[in-house]
């Protein structure tokens, strides 16, 4: 692990538009967290985020899921691009792929996700619609270590936020997602400091 001093390597994935992962690397450049982004890696040629990315001087790869028989070969080739970065975490920004547990296994305690929920509640789709339905007064987004089984792994930091009575999906969508772009460089912070 990175020392008080060196800034800690992150390696991270996205799927599209890498919201999450903008305002991690505009953190970093606030000198708010003590990292440096090693790569951006994308199954998704198109995803916007990747342009972002570039345009921020950050080394960025593509490797697409469909150049793979399986999930296991795919998660395989993944692993050992991540390992040449050399990161102290994998950061999960709207990677939209289910990982193998012997990808998560490889990376234990190192990889991190955001979910747009407050864990253990509403793992997996549709969060926002589900907590509209169960008639939750407060709703938000919980960043946490990822284990094999999907959305389950210990909550490192969460952010919540009121549920408006005039909410939808859609409005409670939009209010969660703006906790979660604090929330994510937060969490990171916070673990950097404890393994500091």
């Amino acid at each position: 692990m990175s020392d008080a001093q060196s800034p800690a390597r992150l390696v991270i994935l996205i799927s599209g538009r890498g919201s999450n992962m903008q305002s991690i690397v505009q953190a970093i450049n606030n000198a708010e967290l003590n990292a440096t982004v090693a790569a951006v890696i994308s199954n998704k040629a198109q995803a916007p985020g990747l342009t972002f990315a570039r345009d921020q001087g950050i080394t960025t790869e593509v490797l697409s899921h469909r150049g793979f028989d399986s999930r296991e070969e795919f998660d395989k080739a993944l692993a050992e691009r991540i390992d040449t970065y050399r990161p102290d975490y994998v950061i999960l920004a709207g990677f939209m792929r289910i990982l193998s547990a012997d990808f998560v296994n490889h990376f234990q305690q190192r990889l991190i996700n955001i979910h747009p929920s407050l864990l253990p509640k509403y793992k997996g789709l549709d969060t926002h619609q589900r907590a509209l339905e169960a008639g939750d007064k407060e709703h938000g987004a919980s960043v946490h270590f990822v284990t094999p089984e999907l959305d389950d792994g210990p909550v490192i930091m969460q952010a919540r936020v009121p549920v408006e009575a005039d909410d939808t999906a859609d409005s409670l969508a939009e209010r969660v997602l703006r906790q979660e772009h604090k929330l994510y460089p937060a969490a990171i912070r916070q673990l950097l400091e404890a393994s500091s």
